[in-house]
């Protein structure tokens, strides 16, 4: 799982910050937990892997933590084999602390966190250990309560739940946040974007970039690119205005802004919008905002257990039966029928 250890073979080959580096290895941890996405895991260990292989140095080496000694088996139904205990890090020798914990998880992650688990974390964060949350593992750290005032990001999926579920102002579309000894992540392929990043803070950008072209990546991506493009939209080249009224619409659920007040914030005319939705739409602005609300209502009746007529409050719904009707227009079923299929693990522990 390491790279080759002839390092002083190696050091005359690198830049002095690379080989300062390379003097102690970067000791990460991986905690991972049943269920939970190969994707992320990989996507943000073989990173690391490259940048020992790229510069030749050990300059990273990694163990796979879980709850237990036992292989533990990921969403597709492949195991991982575990290289340590969290027990054996908690009591373990302080020359064996890691320079960074990641946690990758998997669904149904509202019922993982176990007393052991919650001292286990809190443990870590005593100890001053940069921790880093990958996708619905900051869901995971937030029930820990150690994310209360921090800024933080998750899967698009969960943010409406995550921002409903632990009133949280300070969540972000966004790739990855880093603040404070916190990181947090919005999974699956942001996750090698992470990695990315700690790579250039511990090697160098010059590593992080062969890194990239390495793994076939046109380069670096800010951790403040957001997850995804405007619903509605899979193409490139499209107007800068489009986008921004889009945008503002998507910022704006439970208070939706009128038609006249999304054209002027995004800086053009009622015909003008209406114009650049049906060109590349399909859909009058109007019908779009809705969608864009009903999608909002939908992934918080999927992720949480909100009453139905708190969710259509908080997406902008001033009348159960209109919101019952868009709601059915778009989804081909009642606010009701999809909560009778949302998964028994939703709503255990929430608020």
């Amino acid at each position: 799982m390491n790279a080759p250890a002839n390092i002083n073979a190696m050091k005359s080959l690198a830049t002095p910050k690379i080989s300062a580096a390379a003097d102690r290895p970067f000791d990460l941890v991986v905690l991972v937990l049943p269920g939970f996405s190969h994707l992320a895991l990989h996507a943000y260990i073989e990173p690391f892997r490259i940048a020992n292989t790229v510069s030749r140095l050990p300059l990273f080496r990694w163990r796979i933590a879980g709850l237990d000694v036992r292989p533990i088996e990921g969403a597709n139904g492949l195991s991982v084999a575990v290289d340590v205990a969290i027990d054996e890090l908690v009591f373990g020798s302080d020359d064996r602390r890691p320079n960074q914990l990641a946690i990758v998880t998997g669904e149904p992650v509202e019922r993982q966190l176990t007393p052991e688990l919650n001292g286990f974390l809190r443990t870590m964060a005593r100890r001053g250990i940069p921790i880093s949350a990958v996708g619905t593992a900051t869901w995971l750290l937030a029930r820990t309560g150690l994310l209360a005032g921090t800024r933080c990001t998750i899967h698009w999926s969960r943010l409406a739940a995550f921002a409903e579920v632990f009133n949280q102002p300070r969540i972000s579309d966004s790739l990855f946040v880093k603040d404070g000894q916190y990181s947090t992540c919005a999974g699956e392929l942001a996750a090698f974007d992470l990695a990315i990043d700690l790579i250039g803070s511990h090697a160098g950008g010059y590593i992080a970039q062969e890194v990239c072209r390495h793994a076939t990546v046109q380069g670096q991506r800010s951790g403040s690119n957001r997850q995804t493009g405007p619903s509605g939209l899979a193409f490139a080249g499209v107007s800068d205005k489009l986008l921004m009224a889009m945008r503002i619409m998507e910022e704006n659920v439970e208070f939706p802004l009128a038609m006249d007040e999304v054209a002027q914030r995004a800086g053009v005319s009622r015909r003008q919008l209406e114009r650049l939705f049906a060109s590349h739409i399909g859909l009058p602005p109007v019908r779009h905002y809705l969608r864009i609300r009903t999608d909002h209502a939908k992934r918080l009746i999927e992720g949480t257990r909100m009453p139905i007529i708190d969710v259509a409050i908080a997406c902008g719904f001033m009348s159960a039966s209109h919101f019952a009707k868009c709601f059915r227009a778009f989804n081909g079923m009642s606010p009701q029928q999809c909560r009778a299929i949302v998964p028994a693990w939703v709503g255990a522990g929430l608020r």
